[in-house]
């Protein structure tokens, strides 16, 4: 008969109770093997855990990414970065396209609408289109750009914008040039001005350890992420990170299951990207189904290439058990 060691079942006992597992703990689930019957047992106490906490609700956050361009910055991982030479020009789609997209997301109820820009985008632009969707649509919205300040924060309160995607990156400080006490400084800003802080432990390659991907997801239950979870690095043709191979889904649900368990009570929702199946079976209920610009495509519009589209990922999550069309958790 299969067993769990004493120190495994200890563990996931305390999860399972949602109960704060220690950092040693965390690690020790991070080095299961994915195949072994421990793993699974981990999978199915962080499943257990979402579907009871999320009552059985698929979320689909549209993400949108309003321009792409060769953006100065260089994040080793990114597909929008100068260095890459992937794209040479800059591209914003208009508003009557983004509108569009947003009007699309509401019309397959969609739950949130993720507005991407990158680093040097016009943070006054990033307004104006708050603006507008919160005008035109009835989905809640969330911003995804740069640092910003407490008076930039209450902006975007203003402008329309319930929460904001901003994510401690692995590797911030050696694979982008960003410090990491300012990009957790943002999150204070979050904290400070009523923002939900959306996170998801990113990009997530071979080149990182246990510890390094820990860290990051204690860091989201510390300053109470609304929702987390893991979303792998993607070797897009020609990135400065491809000699590094990929993790597998099989491994991505591993950290997702780890990174469900260390949230405990605290998320509304628990996301993995890109979209698939074995996440959904270890914690994850929220997928980001894919328009406009991505830092993991070489195309401007995702849709075209790597994104999945909405419908999609509701089919996805109504195979394995989670429905889309219940009440979003994250903004109640």
């Amino acid at each position: 008969m299969l067993k769990l060691s004493h120190a495994v079942h200890d563990i996931l006992k305390k999860a399972d109770d949602f109960s704060e597992i220690t950092r040693d703990e965390a690690l020790k689930l991070l080095r299961l093997d994915v195949n072994s019957f421990e793993n699974y047992a981990l999978m199915f106490t962080a499943d257990n855990m979402s579907r009871k906490s999320f009552k059985g609700k698929g979320e689909n956050h549209l993400h949108i990414g309003v321009n792409a361009g060769p953006c100065p910055f260089n994040c080793s991982f990114c597909s929008l970065a100068e260095n890459a030479g992937i794209f040479t020009k800059n591209v914003d789609f208009s508003e009557q396209e983004i509108l569009a997209w947003a009007k699309m997301a509401e019309s397959k109820s969609a739950d949130g609408l993720n507005i991407m820009t990158t680093g040097t985008y016009s943070f006054q632009r990033l307004l104006e289109i708050g603006r507008l969707l919160k005008k035109a649509v009835s989905i809640p919205l969330v911003a995804n750009t740069r640092d910003i300040n407490h008076k930039e924060g209450e902006q975007l309160l203003e402008a329309g914008f319930a929460g904001a995607y901003h994510a401690i990156r692995l590797g911030e400080g050696r694979d982008t040039p960003f410090k990491r006490e300012k990009r957790v400084h943002t999150l204070q800003v979050f904290n400070d001005i009523g923002l939900l802080w959306m996170n998801c432990v990113e990009p997530a390659g071979s080149e990182h350890s246990y510890e390094e991907i820990a860290d990051l997801m204690f860091l989201a239950r510390r300053y109470k992420a609304a929702y987390s979870g893991v979303m792998r690095r993607i070797n897009f043709p020609g990135s400065p990170m491809g000699i590094y191979p990929m993790i597998s889904e099989q491994e991505m649900a591993k950290m997702v299951a780890v990174s469900r368990l260390i949230m405990g009570s605290i998320p509304k929702a628990h996301c993995t990207h890109e979209p698939h199946t074995a996440s959904l079976l270890s914690g994850a209920n929220l997928f980001f189904p894919e328009v406009g610009s991505s830092p993991r495509d070489g195309k401007a519009d995702t849709e075209k290439g790597r994104g999945k589209g909405i419908e999609d990922c509701r089919q996805i999550q109504k195979e394995m058990g989670w429905n889309p069309d219940l009440v979003s958790n994250v903004w109640k």
